[in-house]
Parts: structure tokens; C-alpha cells; sequence
């Protein structure tokens, strides 16, 4: 086949209905990953049926259905909206005359395209390798020959399916875990040293798409007119953020806190995936306050949001708080901003909904940090400078027997100054 560049690779979606409640939005969502892989999609081929067939994943019927639909449309590839065995792959091939990928093969395709750094690529590429490993087979894979707007073709693996087999995958895997394993040592000495700063963390978790960036982006203008150069990528696609970002927002009233975005959740996201982006997602695991970001004008938020808890519990992430931010609330006739308990509806674009859930975030992390007062003597200039930057200030005075503040902080900055409290 010649090699394609601009032309976008023509595709048909399929899938079997096994009479789940959220098949059409699981359908919805292939043809969005399909789009976020710059395919092109023909068509959409549907089977209901109350099991799914071994070795073809289809019925007889469908599968005639698919070939003449690929003969009609010019179609080269089939995506499925399952994970299929290598057997099945290798007989619709064989049968539709098609390249075949089921869902977690175009995941993995997305993520690797969009991978920046060398922790997400690796954690990728082991993903995806372990995925290859029993599905090895000498078809002709016309995404490897696509530009590197979608597709395997330029994401540094420097080998084909053709050129692969299973030792030498075996040993590419061994090697990249290994490279993991430094990344990640490198990564939770960095992690530490936040730890050790006593600044409180947030990290933002939710669906692909929902508009963490978004909320990120604008909790920093919000607080900081100069912020154009710590912002993070926004894009209305599937997975635009894989890398985790993390920010440090400072308030007006001296307390700050570190914001990450983390990567996106999606529905049947691959195991191999949701182990390998585990070190990705540490900085959701060490937050001290979760924003769960819901895209509420998606009227199948609901399972979004479970797809999302579901993924959250496998990486046993269970006992951190959370605020429910329903964002794109604009999109809807919801009234925003509006804060009920633990839940706020807003949009991400709106600056009176970043203050109302700026106020929530101080609420939740500095509402029971203590207020006393403070008597530093003029020849411990340390200490208060100490107390200045890790508390909030509400009072400052001088006195004969040196700077007296009345100070809001957290237990863990009190226990190194608990010799300077003036008790009252």
C-alpha cells in the first residue's frame, strides 16, 4: 500500500451489543478515539447479540456485512469496541480482508502518539509491548504507514509488527521496566521534596476531555495576571494531556497550594495502561484534596463519572477528599456558580465560578488550620521569616520584645515554632 500523508485513513466502527445499558455511549466514545487518531469513519457496523462468537467476535452475517461495507466505502481498517483475542483479530482479518485494532489497540495508538516525556513514553511503550506480545502476525498495518498525526509512525520505537517477535519484545520489556523504574525513583525524590515543602496538594482527576487544564489555567490567571507562561495545554480532543503538570497557586492572603493535572480517564482503559500510568497518577495519590472534574453537559456524565471512581479505586486512591466539580454548567440550564455541600456546578470560564471553588479548595484545606499568636524576637529574624512565608498572616506588630503575629498555619508548621506561642 502506498504510504499515506494527508488523506485521513478511512475506517469502519463495529461492535457487539450484549444488551449493556451504556453500549451507544461506549460506541459514541470509539468513534471520538477514532477522531482523536485523525480517522476518517465511513460507517458503524452493530451486532446484538447475547454472546459474543470465539472465534470471529461477530456472526457470519455481520461479518459478510463488514467486507461488502469496506468494498463499498473503501474502508482499510475495522476498529472494535472490545478487546479481542489474538485469534479473532487474525480470522476477521482473514475473512473482511481488513486490518483489524479492537479499542485497546487504538488507546495505546493515542497514547503513544501523545506521550511528551520520557516517564510517558516509556510507560506507554511497556503497555503497548505487552499488549503486542501474543498478537504478532505478519499483516500489513496501514496506521504505520500514516503521518505522525496518527498511527505508530513515529513514536521512537524504531521497529514494525513485521520485524518484531516474541524474544525480542521480551527483552525491550525488560529493559523499559528497568528504565521505569529509575524514571520513577527520580520522579518520587522530586515528589519528597513536595512533601516536605508543608504546601498542601490538589490534584485534579476526571474524564478525558472534562476540562482539567481548563480549571487549571484558570485558577492560575485567576491569582496571577503574569501566569501566561506556567499555563497547560487545553485542546477539545480525547486525552490532549497525558503528562502530569504541576503548578503552586498563590493566594492573596499568604497561603498557597500545588495544583497537578493529571491524565484523563476513558471507558475500558487498558489494565496494562492503568499499571504502567501508575507513577503518573502518584501526584493524585499524594494529594491531600481531590477535584473530581465532571463534564456536565455530557449527558452520559454519570457514567463518566464512574468509569473515573472505578479507575481511582484501582489504583487505591479511596480515602483522600473530594469536590465534585460539575463543569460546562454554561452548557446547560444549571445555574452557576451554585455550591451544594461537596458539589459545585460552574464554568471553567467563568471567573466567578474559579473564585467560588478557589473558596472551597481554602475552605477544605486551611478551615481547621489554628490561629494563635506568635512572639519572634528580633534576633530570630529566621523564624519569622519562616512563619511569613508558610502562614497566613491576619495581624503583624512590633513590640519591645520583638515581632508579635497573629497567624492562621498548618499543625505541621506550628510544631517548629510552638516555642514562640504566646498563651493567652
Amino acid at each position: 500500500m502506498q504510504k499515506i500523508a494527508d488523506e485521513k485513513l478511512k475506517v469502519i466502527l463495529g461492535g457487539v451489543n450484549l444488551g449493556t445499558e451504556n453500549f451507544d455511549y461506549t460506541m459514541s466514545e470509539l468513534a471520538q478515539l477514532a477522531a482523536a487518531n485523525n480517522l476518517d469513519v465511513v460507517d458503524t457496523i452493530v451486532q446484538n447479540s447475547d454472546k459474543i462468537i470465539a472465534g470471529t467476535y461477530f456472526g457470519t452475517g455481520k461479518v459478510t456485512d463488514i467486507k461488502e461495507t469496506a468494498q463499498d466505502t473503501d474502508a482499510k481498517l475495522l476498529v472494535l469496541n472490545d478487546e479481542l483475542t489474538p485469534s479473532q483479530i487474525r480470522n476477521l482479518e482473514n475473512l473482511t480482508k481488513l486490518y483489524v485494532i479492537d479499542r485497546t489497540g487504538l488507546i495505546l495508538r493515542i497514547f503513544a502518539d501523545r506521550a511528551q516525556t520520557k516517564l510517558a513514553k516509556t510507560q506507554v511503550e511497556i503497555a503497548r509491548l505487552q499488549y503486542e506480545l501474543p498478537r504478532i502476525h505478519p499483516s500489513s498495518n496501514p496506521l504505520d504507514q500514516q503521518s505522525a498525526s496518527g498511527g505508530l509512525a513515529n513514536r521512537g520505537a524504531g521497529e514494525t509488527q513485521l520485524e518484531l517477535d516474541r524474544r525480542v519484545l521480551r527483552k525491550r520489556i525488560s529493559r523499559l521496566q528497568n528504565e521505569l523504574k529509575q524514571l520513577m525513583q527520580s520522579q518520587d525524590v522530586q515528589s519528597k521534596e513536595r512533601q516536605k515543602s508543608l504546601i498542601p496538594k490538589v490534584a485534579l482527576v476526571g474524564y478525558t476531555n472534562a476540562g482539567k487544564s481548563t480549571i487549571m489555567n484558570a485558577l492560575l490567571a485567576h491569582y496571577d495576571q503574569d501566569a501566561a507562561e506556567k499555563q497547560v495545554m487545553v485542546k477539545d480532543m480525547l486525552f490532549a494531556t497525558l503528562d502530569t503538570s504541576v503548578r503552586q497557586i498563590n493566594l492573596p492572603n499568604q497561603l498557597s497550594f500545588l495544583l497537578s493535572d493529571t491524565v484523563g480517564f476513558v471507558s475500558k482503559l487498558p489494565h496494562n495502561l492503568v499499571e504502567s500510568f501508575k507513577a503518573t497518577l502518584a501526584e493524585a495519590s499524594n494529594a491531600d484534596l481531590l477535584l473530581h472534574v465532571v463534564d456536565y453537559a455530557n449527558p452520559n456524565y454519570q457514567e463518566m463519572m464512574d468509569v473515573t471512581d472505578k479507575v481511582l479505586h484501582q489504583l487505591g486512591i479511596t480515602d483522600i477528599p473530594v469536590i465534585e466539580v460539575y463543569n460546562k454548567a454554561d452548557k446547560t440550564d444549571m445555574t452557576y456558580p451554585t455550591v451544594t455541600g461537596n458539589e459545585i456546578y460552574l464554568s471553567a470560564k467563568d471567573d466567578a465560578s474559579i473564585e467560588r471553588l478557589s473558596d472551597m479548595i481554602q475552605q477544605r484545606l486551611f478551615a481547621n488550620n489554628p490561629v494563635v499568636t506568635l512572639l519572634i524576637p528580633f534576633t530570630k529574624g529566621n523564624v519569622t521569616e519562616y512563619v511569613t512565608s508558610h502562614a497566613r498572616i491576619i495581624d503583624r506588630d512590633y513590640t519591645n520584645d520583638g515581632t508579635q503575629l497573629k497567624v492562621q498555619l498548618a499543625p505541621e508548621v506550628l510544631g517548629k515554632v510552638k516555642a514562640y506561642v504566646v498563651t493567652e
